[in-house]
């Protein structure tokens, strides 16, 4: 089956000519107006668009023709329209690829050339395309509710789905807002506790002073104020899965008694003589260096080989940036949905703002910034300034120059090798390095290698 080709120009003699011309690779519907062209688009849903600026009633100006190119993007925001225009209307050309046209031709048009770049949008929006879909699959089926397309993320679910059948004890690590306790949760209900207890503490949150007796419970009378007998999370998670959030805040004498309790199965409560038997599944997170924290004798080290069997280090999100829209617009659809706001989207400020942002506080910040967008976001669009990535902010996003030069090699290595199916030979020619070149450059950005 052809391709759908539109072509929009009010000069019926070109429309004839470029039917004539085209009509054997592409399936062509011809337009000489915007209602036309709208209605045609609509019908015939068109990956590419050939469309001239000058149409009627105001032939003579752009403003009908950049209207079209405005009304197509807002039916389809992937369509590829590519500007037909003379040489003296150079100017206007630019004008509509400053406002999303994917290219422009001067009139008379080169039919060698329109070929050429015909080819090279259909192919370019069908990759986008089939991204896309994929991204949607990646928002329709999350792995136990964490998010993301990305290789960085796709090995993390990897290895939860290795261990999470073990009972094997799991550190979880990576930056302030990635996610550590969703990964916990996603390890207890991979495993066979999943209908046992999810208990989690936050080690860094209580007070030193109550830290033992919320981890250990207490008997009655063991201290002032301890009125009743009272269970410890530990005991409280027999069966299932305990979650020790901030682990490296533990201080050093309750490291301790809770290494005595991963040796022995066994814990007494704080007051008590009598050993109690534990059966249960330990994930510890924690987003300070540990190996650090032991050279510096703030964390013991037998403790670390007990708690770290496996260790599940989730990446930020400078890390996975692809993942950064597609983890944006599930969030606006939960709290548009939350709120009752319908179909709300991002302008392509908010859009650009969001890509180019640093996410310093990772997903977490990035699920405030949208909640608040929802919030604040007036009619159906939530703007840069909605989610407060002004310009001072949403283009910041790479603090260091070392990011920066990353970032763009990252960019430019994916799409290489999406070009050529993950093929390592042609992306590197692409790319004007060798081979070898090319797999330290993906050893070195993290990416997966792949070999022909």
């Amino acid at each position: 089956m052809k391709p759908a080709l539109l072509i929009v120009d009010d000069d019926e003699e070109i429309r004839s000519q470029m039917k004539w011309a085209l009509a054997q690779s592409y399936e062509v519907t011809l337009a000489e107006d915007r209602p036309s062209a709208i209605e045609a688009f609509r019908r015939i849903q068109p990956m590419v668009v050939l469309l001239d600026l000058g149409l009627p009633p105001s032939p003579g100006s752009p403003a009908e023709g950049l209207a079209a190119l405005a009304d197509l993007h807002a039916i389809d925001s992937q369509v590829k329209v590519i500007i037909l225009s003379g040489q003296s209307e150079r100017a206007n050309a630019l004008r509509a690829v400053g406002e999303g046209a994917y290219d422009f031709l001067s009139k008379p048009v080169v039919i060698e050339e329109l070929t050429f770049i015909l080819k090279r949008c259909f192919y370019m929006g069908q990759l986008e395309r089939e991204f896309s879909e994929m991204r949607r699959q990646f928002v329709d089926e999350t792995f136990e509710g964490m998010l993301g397309i990305s290789p960085q993320i796709q090995d993390v679910f990897t290895g939860i789905r290795k261990v999470a059948a073990t009972d094997a004890s799991v550190l979880v690590t990576g930056e302030s807002g990635t996610g550590k306790e969703m990964a916990a949760r996603a390890l207890h209900f991979r495993s066979g506790r999943k209908n046992g207890p999810f208990v989690a503490i936050n080690c860094g949150a209580i007070p030193e002073t109550l830290l033992e007796s919320e981890l250990f419970g207490h008997e009655k009378g063991a201290f002032t104020g301890a009125h009743a007998q009272r269970k410890g999370r530990i005991e409280m998670a027999t069966g299932g899965t305990l979650f020790l959030d901030e682990i490296g805040e533990v201080p050093l004498q309750l490291q301790v008694k809770l290494l005595r309790f991963l040796q022995e199965q066994q814990i007494e409560r704080v007051g008590g003589r009598q050993a109690i038997s534990i059966n249960v599944r330990v994930v510890s997170a924690t987003n300070v260096d540990l190996k650090r924290a032991m050279a510096e004798g703030r964390f013991r080290e037998d403790l670390y080989y007990r708690l770290a069997v496996v260790v599940i280090k989730l990446p930020s999100l400078r890390e996975r940036r692809e993942d950064l829209l597609p983890l944006a617009k599930s969030f606006l659809r939960r709290f548009a949905a939350q709120n009752s706001r319908g179909e709300l989207r991002f302008s392509k400020d908010a859009a650009m703002a969001v890509e180019r942002y640093g996410w310093p506080g990772n997903v977490r910040e990035l699920e405030n910034r949208i909640k608040r967008g929802v919030i604040m976001a007036e009619g159906n669009q939530v703007s840069a300034d909605d989610l407060e990535l002004g310009a001072e902010t949403g283009f910041s996003a790479i603090r260091t120059l070392k990011e920066a030069r990353e970032s763009l090699e990252r960019d430019l290595v994916q799409q290489a090798l999406r070009r050529h199916g993950g093929k390592i030979s042609p992306a590197a020619v692409e790319l004007g390095v060798s081979r070898p070149t090319l797999y330290e450059l993906m050893d070195k950005l993290g990416l997966k290698r792949v070999d022909d």
